[in-house]
């Protein structure tokens, strides 16, 4: 088990692989950084979620960097111990390739999204994704920076496009910045 506060970099990209990481609780964000130094947030993984698993399965560098969203608790496997489990362990095998298949899904997802949605589209469909309560109150699981760099969006956009499903009436936005949905219908025909 390892421990990291907010900010805390897990690894860097191109760094070679320690091992699989498990989240245990808080949030981690993935993310590639390009030449000119642009960062693209693939993902954000909470508590359940596996990150590092291509390259601790190919044992090739990372492909991306790891920074903690905020503290967080995640078991890392170290890449012999996972190399040994798994010829060991057909069970695991068959949970990782699940785990992975999910992981699949999402960037395709996320690449239709960029490619063939507009941006209200791609904001509803991430927001109907999210678990709420019975009141229909959303919580946002990272900055609406991160999110909205994930969505390929800018945080002006992002932000933009909240205040329009407002004034819809399909959200309510709180001055706490918390968000409760209350046309759920609407919001599924947007995201589309």
């Amino acid at each position: 088990m390892r421990h990291f506060k907010t900010g805390e970099q897990l690894f860097s990209q191109g760094d070679s692989c320690p091992g699989l990481f498990v989240v245990d609780a808080g949030l981690v964000r993935v993310f590639r950084m390009g030449q000119q130094g642009q960062k693209h947030v693939l993902h954000l993984c909470g508590p359940g979620q596996t990150f590092a698993e291509v390259a601790a399965f190919g044992d090739f560098p990372v492909p991306a960097s790891a920074v903690a969203a905020q503290p967080s608790t995640c078991l890392m496997i170290p890449n012999d111990l996972l190399q040994k489990e798994l010829v060991a362990n057909h069970d695991l095998c068959r949970q990782l390739l699940v785990g992975m298949s999910f992981w699949v899904r999402h960037f395709v997802q996320l690449l239709d999204d960029i490619v063939l949605r507009d941006a209200t589209s791609r904001v509803a469909r991430y927001l109907n994704e999210l678990p709420r309560d019975a009141s229909g109150r959303i919580e946002l699981p990272a900055t609406k920076k991160d999110i909205a760099n994930h969505l390929n969006l800018s945080s002006e956009t992002f932000s933009r496009v909240l205040r329009r499903l407002s004034d819809e009436s399909i959200l309510d936005l709180t001055q706490s910045g918390s968000i409760r949905l209350t046309d759920e219908q609407s919001l599924s025909h947007y995201g589309l």
